[in-house]
């Protein structure tokens, strides 16, 4: 049950930075997006999102800044194993099945739904 809590805490928290930089600093949304990746990737590369993740668990997987995380994790495993070409590889090798999921659904979503615009 305290996992469950510290989720919704830290999952929030992630949320709510993301809001106050719409609000106060008046980012748009992609900025804000952007910048949560970019934040994800830079605790990723530093170290400190990993035991976020196993502190909070979903609440640090969920949000868009585990993404930037994925990013550099995969960079950085696969540039041990092959060097500097495989800072490029790696990040397409981890974060691919979920590119490809967001393109996938989104075109079927097109095809079912009209658009408003």
């Amino acid at each position: 049950m305290e996992k469950f809590i510290w989720a919704f805490i830290i999952g929030g928290a992630i949320c709510v930075i993301g809001q106050i930089a719409m609000d106060v600093f008046k980012l748009t949304p992609a900025h804000t997006m952007s910048s949560l990746v970019v934040i994800g990737a830079i605790l990723g590369g530093l170290g400190l999102y990993e035991p976020l993740i196993k502190f909070a668990g979903a609440g640090a997987t969920v949000p868009i800044s585990s993404f930037g995380n994925s990013l550099v994790k995969g960079a950085l495993a696969e540039a041990e194993r092959s060097g500097i070409i495989g800072v490029l590889t790696g990040i397409f090798e981890v974060t691919s099945a979920g590119v490809s999921s967001a393109i996938i659904f989104g075109f079927m979503a097109s095809l079912l739904f009209k658009s408003k615009g």
